[in-house]
């Protein structure tokens, strides 16, 4: 979460030709004589929107409050550790690693790397909320998460522009935020009580096939994901979980070739 807002807070607002729809306006501006949603509808439409998703992130979070305390973290440490960190993937490998006996500057450096994905999320965001203040910037930063992340932008890419767009952003982060905080304080008061049958851990994959499935429409997206998990496979022995980065840069730009070639075929 925390380097999300790296590119919210230090983007320049500047003019570029690039940013701007269809029909010639700026991703921050309307046409003229236009019905803008609402900030309720805008809010409560990211939270209808997010729901769904929660059938896989609450089992998630029941699972991390279990295994936090599993790791030898206090009760209170593995509750407020999901409301600092707010990240998923990140909070799991510390938990592991900490079980271990990790060295701490290896524990912030592997969740260091883990998250740097969220640099990738906020600098996609970012030219739809760069207009914003600071206070809004910082607390977009804050609620910017893989789950939230994947349901708002495309909201911001294929929905009318709108001055409250971001209301939907904030609805999708504040929806998982409730969710999460409270399915860790479950886990944490019924870790002894949820029976392995259940195999809650199979939550944690399912939350993002969840997200990218729907996500996949075209070649270009096809190559990057099979790139990224042939990585993701391989790249197992590679020190301090950077398999997960390098995984995410080689999907990018397999997609990206892809994409060329098929610009420079049309």
């Amino acid at each position: 979460m925390w380097v999300s807002y790296q590119a919210f807070l230090l983007y320049p607002a500047y003019n570029s030709q690039n940013d701007r729809h269809l029909d010639g306006t700026s991703v921050m501006q309307s046409p003229p004589n236009t019905t803008y949603p609402s900030k309720a509808r805008e809010f409560w439409q990211g939270v209808r929107d997010e729901t769904p998703l929660m059938l896989a992130v609450i089992p998630f979070g029941l699972v991390f409050g279990a295994l936090g305390l599993a790791a030898g973290l206090a009760p209170l440490e593995v509750i407020l550790l999901s409301s600092i960190v707010f990240g998923g993937a990140s909070q799991v490998i510390f938990a592991q690693l900490w079980s271990l006996g990790t060295p701490a500057f290896v524990v912030a450096g592997s969740v260091a790397t883990i998250n740097l994905r969220h640099v990738l999320y906020s600098a996609s965001i970012s030219r739809y909320v760069r207009h914003l203040p600071l206070g809004w910037r910082v607390l977009l930063g804050y609620l910017l998460t893989d789950e939230a992340y994947a349901i708002s932008i495309n909201r911001f890419q294929n929905g009318p522009p709108s001055p409250h767009s971001h209301y939907h952003l904030l609805g999708t982060g504040l929806t998982l935020w409730v969710c999460w905080q409270a399915a860790t304080i479950i886990g944490v008061i019924a870790s002894n009580n949820i029976p392995e049958s259940w195999s809650l851990g199979f939550a944690i994959p399912l939350t993002f096939i969840a997200i990218v499935a729907p996500a996949i429409k075209n070649r270009a997206d096809i190559a990057a994901c099979l790139t990224a998990s042939m990585i993701a496979i391989l790249g197992q022995g590679m020190p301090w979980k950077t398999w997960i980065v390098a995984a995410a840069i080689g999907g990018i730009l397999a997609g990206w070739l892809v994409h060329r070639a098929k610009a420079r075929s049309a």
